[in-house]
């Protein structure tokens, strides 16, 4: 009978509790509203003091002042996701611990960009082994892919669109496998503990922010072609829109399981018939099978790290393109002296962007999976190579054509070059532990929505094969970016961590597509050339070049160079920019950096 009375009491209780944490996370929205382009950056000192107390003013950023704290640091690219993982930090979590709560409430209030139904890559730094490690949780191609995938009938490439929606884009998720990973290899806390406060978000709703909502509203027309998928992000045939509070039963159903039963669920259990199901439905062939997502593993790649002055650049190897390109366009580069020319200096940009055209050159003619194709890295990033391909650069104007490279190399290299699109639908955590342990890692569902398929279990799926080349061959040349059964897209996703004197100072990284090594890229100059903090870096001003065409940030200081540039020879495009740029800096203290672009927010305590 007491026992009866204690639960009855508690069913009374729990409407209750609901009532206030609406209620503050309402008000705590409130208070973003003021300024939609630099929401509140706040600080946990004590997990039972109020949060409110906490936030500090969001003109911190437009003032280019970062976040410091003594402990630790966290940047995500959402403050519902940042306080998940300050929770789980304040607690004597490690990074990964904070990574995995914030990682679960992503795709919980960002689904559009990141999520279970995803990949991702990690670079994790132990401070007690003194050792970087990185893992590969990218998608893989099903079995029963072909060449022809994303052709028509007559052998033309299809249009993006048409290849993005439903099942032919799926490839199989490597999210859940690359958490539990983690967690096996570097976690402390209770598993369990880390999906309290995602599962409770998604049983008692969260808060949807603006960047949700106008994503919805940008791809409403695909959004609504699918039934379930509509039903969620359009019910009732209204979209859901900023500061609403929106549920999703199902993914707390599925955070339930996944907390109980580990990964294994997602491929060999419900969670994975459900997979299977929803990629099959939506096409007129069987395309993913049981044994795709039963044969799936996460790999334990070499980083790939280069100097850059006095500094050691790490980030992810094949199948990434990011560390081999930023640091190739860094090595480059690094024979100007950026550091007196200047950021405003029209002549510091024709450098770095025709580095970058000469970089991309390589890329789209050798980079791949390397479990598939021999990727010549060590070739790519010889400084002789580099000093020889600076010196295209040894005048006043744009290069009027860039070819790729002939780098050392003990196997022969005969491939097509590949311009795959990548598009940027992404998100990147940045932490830094109490104990001294570092984390960067990007995950993504490719484009905005992903194939747009979402699962009964309440979360998209990816539409990652569509970063593969569209075609397999040209002019008797294979292209390496090709897709091939169980093969991994390349990607330009740059998790990054900067050392000096072996000691991690830096952790960078960032969404964007393509763009994101042009992003990170800028944040690294900004901060080693030319002495900006974490929160100005974040907030740089973008100027890229990959193809020739230059795009400047517009509403930036950037214009300025317009005229300069288009005297050069560049045709010149103002451009708005989604850079989601999230810095730490580990000093006497620990300074972090979110980009005002978009909704990142950066705790520490």
């Amino acid at each position: 009978m007491e026992r009866w009375k204690k639960d009855r009491r508690l069913v009374m209780i729990k409407p209750i509790i609901a009532i206030l944490v609406m209620s503050f996370m309402l008000n705590l929205y409130a208070l973003q509203i003021p300024d939609q382009r630099d929401p509140e950056i706040f600080s946990l000192k004590k997990q039972h003091q109020n949060i409110l107390s906490k936030i500090k003013p969001g003109h911190l950023r437009k003032e280019g002042l970062p976040v410091t704290a003594d402990n630790w640091m966290v940047v995500t690219a959402n403050i519902q996701a940042s306080k998940a993982a300050a929770k789980i930090l304040e607690k004597g979590g490690t990074a990964v611990d904070g990574m995995i709560a914030a990682q679960l409430v992503l795709g919980l209030v960002e689904p559009e960009s990141s999520g279970l139904g995803g990949g991702a890559f990690l670079l994790y730094y132990d401070n007690g082994s003194k050792k970087i490690t990185s893992l590969d949780g990218r998608e893989t191609a099903p079995l029963k892919v072909k060449p022809s995938i994303f052709l028509t009938k007559d052998g033309s490439p299809l249009k993006f669109a048409d290849a993005v929606l439903g099942g032919r884009s799926v490839g199989v998720p490597g999210t859940p496998a690359l958490l539990e990973q983690a967690y096996l290899r570097w976690g402390k806390l209770k598993w369990s503990s880390l999906f309290e406060e995602a599962t409770s978000l998604a049983d008692n709703g969260f808060i949807v922010s603006k960047k949700l909502s106008s994503s919805i509203e940008r791809n409403y027309d695909s959004i609504s072609k699918i039934k379930r998928t509509r039903d969620y992000f359009i019910p009732d045939g209204v979209q859901i829109r900023a500061g609403q509070v929106h549920r999703n039963k199902a993914y707390a159903n599925t955070l339930s399981k996944f907390s109980m039963y580990g990964a294994n669920i997602f491929y060999s259990g419900e969670i994975a018939d459900d997979i299977v199901f929803t990629v099959n439905d939506s096409s007129t062939i069987d395309f993913l099978s049981k044994k795709d997502l039963l044969l799936y593993e996460i790999k334990e790649k070499k980083p790939v790290c280069s100097s850059y002055h006095d500094y050691q650049i790490c980030g992810m190897g094949p199948p990434s393109s990011g560390a081999v390109t930023v640091n190739q366009i860094l090595g480059i580069v690094e024979n100007f002296p950026l550091s007196q020319l200047g950021s405003a200096n029209p002549e510091t940009w024709r450098i770095i962007g025709e580095a970058s055209r000469l970089a991309f050159a390589d890329r789209s003619l050798y980079m791949a999976d390397d479990d598939f194709i021999d990727v010549p890295v060590e070739g790519l990033l010889s400084k002789k190579y580099l000093k020889y391909r600076s010196r295209l650069l040894n005048t006043k104007y744009k290069i009027p054509i860039v070819r790729p490279g002939i780098p050392e190399t003990k196997t022969v290299l005969n491939y097509h070059p590949d311009m795959s699109r990548e598009l940027p639908s992404t998100s990147h955590i940045s932490i830094v532990d109490k104990y001294g342990n570092i984390l960067s890692m990007t995950s993504t569902i490719e484009s905005s929505f992903g194939s747009n398929l979402m699962t009964k279990s309440g979360f998209l799926l990816n539409n990652e094969l569509t970063d593969f080349s569209f075609i397999s061959h040209s002019g008797g040349k294979l292209v390496a970016n090709r897709i091939e059964p169980g093969k991994r897209p390349r990607s330009s996703m740059s998790p990054t961590i900067i050392f000096k004197e072996n000691k991690p100072v830096y952790v960078i990284g960032s969404p964007g597509g393509s763009n994101i090594i042009g992003f990170v890229l800028n944040a690294i100059i900004g901060l080693l050339d030319w002495d900006m903090n974490v929160q100005e870096a974040a907030s740089i001003p973008h100027a890229i070049n990959k193809f020739g065409d230059f795009d400047i940030e517009a509403g930036t200081r950037r214009v300025n160079m317009k005229q300069s540039l288009e005297e050069m020879g560049y045709k010149v495009n103002l451009k708005e920019f989604f850079s989601g740029l999230n810095i730490i800096e580990v000093k006497d203290k620990i300074y972090g950096g979110s980009d005002p672009r978009r909704e990142g927010v950066a705790v520490g305590g």
